[in-house]
């Protein structure tokens, strides 16, 4: 860096997420999903399909519910009809980011049937309901049909401000109240969003060798939406 710089240079180093049960934020916006995976193993259906957003949680609920329940994780996209029995060898299997860009359809069906069967049980991961999938298999659309779906909804203020909180917890930053309560009065309400946020703040304070104050967040969200305004031109 050449002498007399007033800025410093940042390192996109990855940062420790807890993940753990006890670092879910719940809220009203995603109680009841987190209680229908929690109900396990009395599920009303042998397969749940947990709905929601990228970065709404349904990784960390299938993380959680895979160790609780000793069930292996696989890819939707890296289903094979071959492999089915050994998926379900525990007797629980989580079928993560359905239905991906190439689903076999008849390996999901298969599946379902052997945990169907054999009293199994199977959690599925989306960022879509089952009804817009797009499913030729008839007999495959009527097993989707009888799953139970729980959804991950949107962020309401509460769980916003837990998961700002949270995001700068897994990067090892505090920050005072009064800068998590600007960001939630100001910002998009999305799961997207608060991670974008918490990174762009970092890097600022990084760059700058500063405080994350009220200040340097306001200066960060006004800078996004005169970039944002900009584009939109």
């Amino acid at each position: 860096m050449a002498a007399g710089s007033a800025h410093q240079l940042t390192l996109n180093l990855p940062h420790r997420v807890a993940t753990g049960r006890d670092d879910f934020l719940v809220s009203a916006a995603n109680e009841a999903a987190v209680a229908a995976v929690d109900a396990w193993p009395d599920w009303p259906s042998p397969v749940l399909i947990l709905v929601g957003a990228a970065g709404s949680g349904k990784s960390h609920l299938c993380d959680v519910w895979g160790t609780r329940a000793n069930a292996p994780t696989v890819a939707a996209g890296a289903l094979e009809t071959a492999g089915v029995a050994d998926l379900m060898s525990t007797g629980a299997v989580a079928v993560e980011d359905a239905p991906g860009d190439e689903i076999d359809e008849v390996a999901l069906f298969h599946l379902i049937n052997l945990a169907r069967e054999n009293a199994g049980s199977i959690l599925i991961t989306s960022r879509g309901y089952p009804s817009r999938w797009k499913i030729a298999l008839p007999d495959l659309v009527s097993r989707l049909k009888a799953a139970q779906v729980a959804s991950l909804g949107e962020p309401d203020d509460e769980l916003l401000r837990g998961l700002l909180v949270k995001q700068f917890a897994d990067r090892q930053l505090h920050v005072d109240e009064a800068a998590i309560s600007y960001m939630v009065l100001r910002m998009e309400r999305s799961f997207a969003a608060a991670r974008s946020l918490v990174a762009r703040i970092d890097a600022r304070a990084l760059t700058e060798r500063a405080e994350i104050t009220r200040n340097l967040v306001a200066r960060v969200m006004q800078d996004t939406v005169g970039s944002d305004a900009v584009e939109d031109e």
